[in-house]
């Protein structure tokens, strides 16, 4: 599978979430704790991307190869601050491509996404549910992998529904057509930051201001609380800079 994480709170250094907690990201790259039986380690490829100005466009940055050998993103991990961030590490599904495209964060404008898990049956499974989408959507896919198509899915979910219920939605529909996936989505713009729980992991930290999700806790502060299988966690921030977290139960 993959490991992911995102963040929004007050602006911070990307090593602080990504390279220097003990089980920072860059940990569970090559040790993580709970993958599930969905692989060993994360080394086909990473990437980060956060927010230079509040409400502007997204930044990303994605490689391929193992985030600990790369010693640009460590230098400029410390320099480079945001008050968003969401982050990812691969482990890639046997017969999808090892190559930067594939790797999250997904990004449209303002939106960052990322997947971990995997597809039964990728594609023939959810063909019917790729047929929905526009041919353009299709044909401009940044990988040809389940990851992306979900990327398709839920952007165009978001032209007509709240970041929520967009991902609700489509792991509802996926699920259905895919019994068995691991459909743990993540999606921010900066000033909401939603993740989904289905068959795997997923982790939640608030207080002083700032939320973190994450696949595992990246360190040993009781405030972590576990996201029950099969829940959405909604963190959103609002004009006097307090964070709000709830968590709901996909489907419901």
């Amino acid at each position: 599978m993959c490991r992911h994480l995102g963040y929004l709170g007050p602006a911070v250094p990307i090593a602080a979430l990504v390279h220097d907690p003990p089980h920072s990201l860059l940990r569970q790259s090559y040790a993580p704790r709970d993958m599930r039986g969905g692989g060993t380690v994360n080394v086909d490829g990473y990437g980060v991307g956060w927010y230079p100005a509040p409400g502007g466009p997204a930044v990303r940055y994605r490689r391929t190869g193992t985030l600990w050998s790369d010693e640009n993103l460590a230098a400029l991990s410390r320099v480079v601050v945001s008050g968003a961030v969401l982050a990812a590490v691969r482990s890639a599904t046997t017969g999808m491509p090892v190559v930067e495209t594939a790797c999250a964060p997904f990004t449209d404008g303002t939106w960052l996404f990322s997947h971990n898990g995997r597809i039964v049956d990728w594609p023939g499974s959810v063909a019917g549910l790729a047929a929905t989408l526009p041919v353009t959507d299709l044909l401009t896919l940044d990988a040809p992998t389940d990851s992306a198509l979900l990327w398709a899915l839920v952007r165009a979910r978001l032209a007509t529904a709240p970041p929520a219920a967009a991902l609700a939605s489509v792991v509802s529909e996926v699920a259905a057509a895919a019994p068995g996936s691991r459909l743990n989505l993540l999606l921010t713009n900066g000033t909401v930051l939603v993740g989904t729980t289905w068959t795997h992991a997923l982790w939640v930290r608030s207080g002083d201001g700032a939320v973190t999700v994450s696949s595992e806790p990246l360190d040993d502060d009781p405030r972590w609380r576990e996201v029950p299988d099969r829940h959405v966690v909604t963190a959103t921030t609002s004009p006097d800079n307090a964070i709000a977290v709830g968590v709901q139960p996909i489907g419901r």
